[in-house]
């Protein structure tokens, strides 16, 4: 298999994930799911333009935003989780 097509795979689920967090967000209105929703939108986007552009390395930048995103979801529902104590 070529490395472009894995990567349209790995896009595709990356597209299906946000998605499926997406659905989640809009049922319960919580927040993890919107900010897990983004940062797999992001990695989908990160891998697409990776395939158009290979040579860029500026986009891996995206990629550190999607595991930021991930971290800042994780530190939000904690903290909220402490104001209801």
């Amino acid at each position: 298999m070529s490395a472009e097509f894995l990567a349209g795979i790995l896009a595709a689920m990356y597209f299906i994930a946000a998605l499926f967090f997406m659905r989640f967000w809009r049922d319960t209105a919580d927040r993890l799911f919107a900010f897990f929703s983004g940062a797999f939108a992001l990695l989908a986007i990160q891998r697409v333009l990776l395939v158009i552009y290979p040579d860029l390395e500026a986009l891996y930048v995206l990629r550190l935003l999607a595991f930021v995103l991930i971290l800042a979801a994780i530190i939000d529902k904690n903290r909220v989780a402490q104001k209801r104590q």
